[in-house]
């Protein structure tokens, strides 16, 4: 992701002044152009050096580890740095802990995907509230094997949407032997299979029609594309406070 967000901004016609990689990655030390990323002389530094990486940054656009998360986002929020954050898979004890480093403090957009095909999915989502109580709605995503957090970050948020226009209060994440779907239960099926950058389905079915809304995405690009998008529409924000991805595309 670091790569493709970097490619995007220079494509975008933006300045890189900084970049981070996790301890230990065989990139630190080393520079943009050493790792074939980009023609930039900049240095990639460790999460140490993360303040020096965006001392002279108008946006920090960050996708890591959780972990990494609630060290590095309260020292970029301190420094006064706007902030584009991608990572999912928090706990809600260190969800806590980032939401309170940028709250009240610098303009922020949080979104667990950056597509602009996904948020706009977000918003259908709200409008299937018409479907009539015999209608059930499930959702599947696939993504590659190395991903570490499941359901992904965007299966669960649409699963927040589906779970507050139909009243779910019970999730399930696969069956066997005897299990019957009941009706306070939302299905959210999650696979791990191979290089797949990420694929979406929401089904809603009912006794004799279904209805199917599936998002693929070809590759990483697209994320980083909407990741740039938020950065531009954010370097335009005074007002601090944490914004979603749908106030960006003025959803």
């Amino acid at each position: 992701m670091g790569q493709a967000i970097i490619q995007e901004a220079i494509a975008k016609g933006h300045e890189i002044v900084g970049a981070v990689e996790g301890t230990g990655h065989p990139a630190i030390g080393k520079s943009l152009q050493q790792m074939g990323i980009a023609d930039s002389d900049i240095c990639i530094v460790g999460p140490d050096n993360v303040c020096d990486a965006v001392a002279n940054a108008d946006v920090y656009i960050t996708f890591t580890l959780p972990a990494a998360e609630v060290l590095n986002l309260p020292a970029v929020a301190k420094m006064g740095k706007k902030i584009v954050l991608g990572t999912t898979g928090f706990t809600p004890e260190q969800n806590q802990i980032i939401r309170a480093a940028v709250e009240g403090k610098v303009p922020a957009v949080f979104s667990p995907n950056y597509s602009v095909g996904i948020n706009i999915l977000f918003k259908l989502a709200e409008t299937l509230k018409a479907f009539p109580p015999e209608y059930n709605f499930s959702i599947s995503e696939i993504h590659h094997t190395a991903k570490k957090d499941a359901p992904s970050g965007t299966a669960l948020k649409l699963g927040e949407i589906v779970a507050d226009i139909r009243g779910y209060t019970a999730t399930v994440h696969g069956r066997e032997d005897n299990s019957v779907r009941k009706e306070d239960e939302l299905e959210i099926i999650a696979m791990r299979a191979g290089g797949v950058a990420g694929v979406h389905d929401l089904i809603v079915a009912g006794p004799y029609e279904m209805l199917r809304i599936e998002h693929t995405a070809f590759n990483r690009n697209v994320f980083a594309q909407g990741a740039v998008l938020a950065a531009e529409w954010l370097s335009k924000q005074e007002t601090p406070g944490i914004y979603s991805m749908a106030t960006v595309l003025g959803l």
